[in-house]
């Protein structure tokens, strides 16, 4: 059974017709937690593909949600997951009526507050450039100790080590990992160099 790390692939600008491909080669190379940003081509067919063939292996769900209306068309699609670039306490709301995992966009200390207390399953720090290192530090000693903080934004592989050892839990991997116009074969290699560098920083860390 392939380990399940905090790692969530975000696909923006992935098609349908390559949904399963890309997917299988993320399951492979040990990434099971896969976005589809709303605003790819035809988001809710990639969804629905890789939740029907993937989803009893990975975690599915759709990135760029900004409505709660949007929330009920991933859940029909068979997604699991709702990730935000901003906190929005109706889509937060809506998200866990469905009993789905939301991560909504946060950067304040105000906004983290106020998405744990509409019941956020985890917090999407973005752009985590922007918090920088320090930052992290500084707002997970004000956080509930249990706040899962994923960054976003800006961090490679080679960083992982340090965001960890500030305090964050995960990391959506973007650009980084996936552009349109890659072939499966080559995201697959991308996504093996990231969890290569997740299972050497995690080593002996709890996460």
């Amino acid at each position: 059974m392939t380990p399940d790390r905090n790692l969530i692939a975000i696909l923006r600008g992935l098609t349908p017709e390559e949904a399963l491909p890309v997917g299988e080669a993320l399951l492979d190379a040990g990434i099971t937690r896969i976005e589809v940003p709303l605003n790819s081509p035809r988001p809710l067919d990639s969804i629905r593909r890789l939740a029907d063939h993937l989803g009893q292996h990975a975690l599915i769900g759709a990135g760029t949600v900004l409505a709660p209306d949007e929330v009920r068309e991933v859940a029909d699609a068979g997604g699991r997951l709702i990730v935000s670039p901003n906190f929005d306490t109706d889509v937060v709301a809506e998200t866990k009526r469905l009993g789905l995992l939301s991560f909504p966009g946060v950067l304040t200390p105000s906004e983290c507050f106020a998405a744990l207390k509409a019941r956020a399953d985890g917090l999407k720090i973005f752009p985590a450039f922007q918090m920088g290192i320090d930052g992290l530090v500084a707002i997970r000693a004000v956080l509930p100790k249990g706040a899962q903080l994923y960054m976003v934004g800006g961090i490679g592989p080679e960083a992982f080590a340090d965001w960890l050892g500030a305090g964050a839990n995960g990391f959506g991997l973007g650009s980084s990992l996936y552009k349109p116009g890659l072939s499966a074969s080559e995201v697959g290699a991308r996504a093996r160099r990231m969890v290569a560098a997740w299972d050497d920083a995690t080593r002996g860390v709890a996460v």
